[in-house]
């Protein structure tokens, strides 16, 4: 038999996940250098794709400037284009 819809099934409905916070927001930090390829790394998957904003958590003005930045340091060769 089926569970009768009450407040569970309202409650399962209206759940959603938490937000991430910007880490360059958090950080109070403005600008991105291209040079910090650390920094950089962690915003780039496995396979050498630049993480979209929805999965970083980054807000718009920050993701830009990453991938920005992430194109100057695969330019001048400190980051792959693709992962072998």
């Amino acid at each position: 038999m089926a569970a009768p819809k009450g407040k569970r099934a309202a409650a399962k409905k209206d759940r959603r996940p938490k937000r991430k916070v910007c880490n360059f927001c958090a950080d109070k930090q403005d600008d991105l250098d291209y040079k910090d390829t650390t920094r950089l790394r962690k915003f780039i998957s496995e396979r050498g794709k630049i993480l979209p904003r929805r999965i970083s958590g980054n807000c718009a003005a920050h993701q830009r400037s990453l991938t920005t930045a992430v194109k100057r340091a695969r330019v001048i060769a400190l980051l792959p284009f693709v992962v072998q």
